[in-house]
């Protein structure tokens, strides 16, 4: 039998059955109409925020990384729980308008940014993180054309990464951000082509969770900051410092000491130099922030045995929850947090495979995981669904379409 992933605190039973809310799971799904089904809790998603502003300096803001869940609902939460967004794509940035969002409170970083998507930011007042020499002249060309001053920024290609994380964003060859020795000349252009100069956007990693190892990451981001600016010859306003922040997903895996994190990027800040004193700074983070607030429902509609083992077969799959399978950058697959929810806390009664209704065999939730005994007709709860699932995940595989979504 092999262990399931830790489930995130902050759910509870009612009669037995996972609650959400204070509402049963069973309640919401005949609410949404079906399964498969998303819930996102908006309690939980408050209190990550509570504790992420509790712990980190004042004089560090929060940013919402949309990529991880750009759901409306969340957006419009998010609207008043954070102090920036930052976007990705084109895409994104029409989902922040339509949900809202002043687009002087939006970042856009990502390579590849097409010149219909640099003028849309350019033109909506969006900062841009340039990723290249070339989309600066590309951005500073748009720009003069509309007529408009363009807020511009530069994602550094740090010298370092971050270590532990589940995805390196710097450190050597990447198609991410500017080389570091190349970024004061590109600064020093900026400024001097008459452009709102916003400073730096400096993106180590994600997915760590050591709270050492992040906040030596930030410390070296800080001295890179530092370093960068007094070469450009110019004052620093702003300094986007990344996220890193992981959760945890597998057996075995510890949260991060977000007050340890908090304490040493306090200490740190305390000792900037001069050519710093007066940068704004931020931390981006969207797994972190929602990823533990949400669950993926899907229903059992066969339990079938082939050569001794059990398999539950349901109606969702890796097409909603494609890190979930095991096929989203996962070396060895391991098992994430899953639960019979309509047998929530019950004791561990039968060996079974969690299976999705796909065609292939890579459609697996759970492998050789130990539940109480489940029927066809009862749900299954996947934890930490939050992030990186229904917009991550191949939702068109094979024509089965998107899972419901809700914000309870």
């Amino acid at each position: 039998m092999k262990p399931l992933g830790p489930i995130p605190p902050g759910f509870t039973a009612i009669d037995g059955e996972l609650a959400i809310a204070g509402r049963k799971v069973s309640a919401l799904v005949e609410e949404a109409g079906d399964t498969p089904l998303f819930v996102y809790s908006a309690a939980l998603i408050r209190a990550r925020v509570a504790q992420l502003r509790s712990a980190l300096p004042r004089r560090v803001a929060l940013h919402y990384a949309v990529k991880a869940n750009p759901y409306r609902p969340v957006l419009e939460l998010m609207a008043g729980l954070v102090d920036g967004f930052d976007i990705a794509s084109g895409g994104e940035l029409a989902m922040v308008r339509a949900a809202g969002i002043d687009p002087a409170r939006v970042s856009f970083a990502g390579p590849g940014k097409r010149d219909a998507e640099l003028e849309a930011a350019i033109a909506a007042g969006v900062t841009l993180n340039l990723e290249s020499e070339s989309e600066a002249d590309r951005a500073l060309g748009i720009a003069e054309r509309l007529g408009v001053k363009p807020r511009l920024a530069i994602r550094v290609n740090p010298d370092f990464d971050l270590k532990g994380s589940g995805m390196k964003m710097g450190g050597g060859a990447k198609p991410f951000g500017i080389d570091a020795e190349r970024v004061p000349a590109l600064a020093r252009r900026i400024i001097a082509a008459g452009a709102d100069w916003r400073g730096f956007h400096i993106f180590a990693g994600s997915q760590a969770l050591d709270a050492a190892a992040i906040a030596d990451t930030q410390a070296q981001t800080l001295d890179l900051a530092a370093r960068l600016a007094e070469q450009t010859g110019a004052a620093l306003p702003h300094c986007n410092l990344g996220g890193g922040l992981g959760i945890p997903y597998f057996p075995g895996d510890v949260p991060v000491d977000l007050a340890a994190v908090g304490a040493m990027l306090g200490e740190r800040l305390e000792q900037l130099p001069a050519v710093l004193e007066e940068t704004a700074f931020c931390i981006e983070l969207g797994r972190y922030l929602v990823g533990e607030s949400g669950v993926y429902l899907c229903r059992i509609v066969d339990r079938k045995l082939s050569h001794g083992e059990l398999y539950l077969i349901t109606d969702g799959g890796l097409h909603h929850q494609l890190a979930a399978s095991g096929n989203f950058g996962t070396v060895v697959r391991r098992n994430y947090p899953v639960a019979i929810a309509s047998r929530f806390g019950a004791e561990v009664e039968e060996e079974a495979n969690v299976v999705g209704c796909l065609c292939t065999p890579l459609d697996r939730l759970a492998d050789k995981g130990g539940f109480p005994r489940a029927e066809v007709g009862d749900l299954v709860a996947v934890f930490c669904a939050g992030a990186y699932g229904a917009s991550a995940s191949p939702a068109a595989f094979l024509g089965q379409g998107p899972a419901r979504e809700m914000l309870v």
